[in-house]
């Protein structure tokens, strides 16, 4: 007697989510990091939509992963380190209105693989890779991010300077480039104020861009480079992309009964 399986159903896509940018860097980079994402786990559909700017954008992505007849299935992962109106508002609008069955993933900070990655990128640009008591004492760090008008973001920004200045052993100060204070200036006067003489920009950017260039022509000392396709980025946006898939999982085990018509989004 021949036994019929069904086949496994395919994991979803992993759609990344970028803002887009006029500066081709950030194409580059961007394609960078999924290079290593796909590197890390091979098989799995990754796929990357813009917010805007770039092409390709997010509903074009989303529209090419299935119709209303035959749905495909996604996990949108945004390449955003905070929560601010693009993760709150603009995305979740976009997986509401795809024909892909979708679920969307925290943004990724903050996270300690963050630091990890922020912390590589310093000793990069010449942070001592064990410093002494002394050494300490004069130094501080300036995290530098691009900024939001939404306070959450700021708070997430906060909690990723928190995390940093432990790992350090210095303080930390986080600064703004545009939307909100401090800038990085102003961090830099606050944190010299404080008696730190050696004072280091940790770039909180996903990729370089106009940001990254003014804020670390405002560092006092080094510079590090922005965050990247460093390999502590990848394995974050697989995180976010499983801890998504389980966080639907376990709402659907407490979910209304099937046919209800509720439709597998995750709340942001």
């Amino acid at each position: 007697m021949t036994s019929h399986r069904t086949p496994p159903e395919p994991p979803p896509t992993l759609v990344l989510v970028a803002h887009g940018s006029r500066d081709p860097r950030t194409l580059t980079t961007v394609h960078a990091l999924l290079d290593r994402v796909r590197a890390l786990r091979p098989g799995l559909p990754v796929r990357l939509g813009h917010i805007e700017l770039n092409a390709p954008l997010l509903p074009d992505t989303l529209a090419a992963l299935g119709t209303a007849e035959s749905p495909g299935s996604a996990v949108l992962v945004p390449l955003l380190l905070g929560r601010g109106h693009h993760v709150k508002h603009d995305i979740p609008a976009a997986a509401a209105a795809a024909p892909a069955r979708t679920l969307v993933a925290a943004a990724l900070g903050p996270h300690p693989l963050l630091v990890d990655a922020l912390h590589a990128r310093l000793l990069e640009a010449g942070w001592p890779p064990a410093p002494g008591a002394a050494a300490r004492a004069r130094a501080g760090v300036v995290l530098a991010a691009a900024g939001s008008r939404d306070p959450d973001s700021a708070a997430d920004t906060g909690r990723t300077a928190v995390l940093l200045a432990e790992r350090l052993g210095v303080p930390v100060v986080p600064a703004y480039a545009s939307a909100a204070a401090p800038t990085v200036p102003e961090a830099v006067r606050a944190l010299t104020a404080r008696g730190r003489r050696r004072i280091a920009l940790a770039s909180y950017f996903t990729a370089p861009g106009r940001f990254h260039a003014e804020s670390a022509g405002a560092a006092p000392w080094i510079a590090a480079a922005p965050l990247g396709a460093h390999p502590a980025m990848a394995r974050l946006v697989l995180h976010r992309y499983e801890e998504a898939r389980e966080h639907e999982e376990a709402r659907a085990r407490t979910a209304t009964p099937a046919g209800s018509g509720a439709r597998p989004l995750l709340p942001v």
